[in-house]
């Protein structure tokens, strides 16, 4: 069995040679993504595995890699909107994806910037870097006495709830599909019911037609001015220019943005000695209230394994029986 591997980085190869060790299978690794210019590398191989920062950019790509026998592609991620169903489908490509690589590790990042922010402890960072060591006008919030807003409450909406309710919050949630698991501990509603309710409003959802900008102008003249968004799920989930807006207009107290619309020009690069001219990254960070981070809050060592574990399963799988456990439909 020979599978290549797309977009590997450092961090995944451990992982990817224990796989291989395991399975007695041959893993080769390419450090760029699934493109008309790099699919001529996937002949001779059984299966594929990608993680792209850009979609697919040709249907030729989906064509060459029939025409070399290929069956599958597998993506060790969650999210799929890079690649063309459609398209796969008629050229006869299972793809599959990993729905819940770590729902923790992303969970627990929202808890900590929740943390982080409800303590000010950004603003404090700031005021300190410039030797202002006064307390003035941050007094923080105790966790347990604010409304935590889930908007998705799936595997990690369902985790997020969980860790806040532990700690003593009162847990909101808004998702087509009510888990009676977490009836104990959330209540339901509606979002803009949720958006007027919550100190902190959290994403988890999925990106898809309904859910892109679903976040814009309207929803944050809902929310509280003293409250906080975090957004961990897909960028374009929020309107990016109408949260740099809301941020001005302080309609909302700050923000912890982990995705971000058009991530794919900077996220996990160094850009040190570029610069930087989206004029939605450089106002975002710009503002003392948020807290801008490049795509990492499923990056844990857990999270990594399983991604890479999972998507080499799902092809290992297809390879041998023609199904899997997780096909994206």
């Amino acid at each position: 069995m020979k599978i290549l591997m797309y977009s590997v980085r450092d961090d995944e190869q451990p992982a990817i040679k224990a796989w291989a060790q395991r399975n007695q299978a041959t893993v080769d690794t390419f450090d760029q993504d699934l493109s008309l210019a790099t699919v001529e590398r996937a002949k001779g191989y059984d299966g594929i595995v990608i993680v792209q920062h850009a979609k697919i950019d040709s249907d030729q790509v989906y064509q060459k890699l029939h025409g070399f026998g290929i069956k599958q592609i597998s993506l060790r991620s969650a999210g799929y909107d890079v690649v063309d169903l459609a398209v796969a489908q008629a050229n006869d490509l299972i793809i599959t994806n990993v729905p819940a690589y770590s729902p923790r590790s992303v969970a627990e990042y929202a808890l900590t910037q929740t943390m982080r922010l409800i303590r000010n402890l950004e603003l404090f960072d700031e005021r300190t870097a410039h030797h202002d060591f006064r307390w003035g006008g941050l007094m923080a919030h105790e966790v347990h006495t604010l409304t935590i807003g889930i908007i998705g409450a799936g595997r990690i909406g369902g985790t997020v709830a969980r860790l806040f309710h532990a700690l003593g919050a009162k847990v909101i949630a808004t998702d087509p599909v009510e888990n009676p698991e977490l009836a104990e501990f959330v209540t339901y509603m509606d979002q803009a019911s949720l958006l007027k309710t919550a100190d902190v409003v959290t994403l988890h959802t999925q990106l898809l037609p309904t859910t892109t900008h679903l976040i814009g102008a309207e929803q944050f003249t809902q929310m509280k001015p003293t409250a906080f968004l975090i957004n961990a799920s897909r960028g374009p989930v929020v309107d990016t220019p109408a949260l740099v807006a809301a941020l001005k207009n302080k309609q909302i107290a700050g923000a912890a943005i982990d995705v971000i619309e058009d991530e794919q020009e900077f996220n996990n690069r160094d850009l040190t000695k570029t610069k930087i001219t989206n004029p939605n990254v450089l106002a975002l960070q710009a503002m003392p209230n948020v807290i801008f981070t490049p795509h990492i809050a499923f990056y844990t060592n857990m999270a990594v394994q399983n991604m890479v574990d999972i998507s080499l399963d799902d092809t290992k799988s297809i390879l041998e029986t023609g199904q899997a456990q997780h096909p994206v439909k």
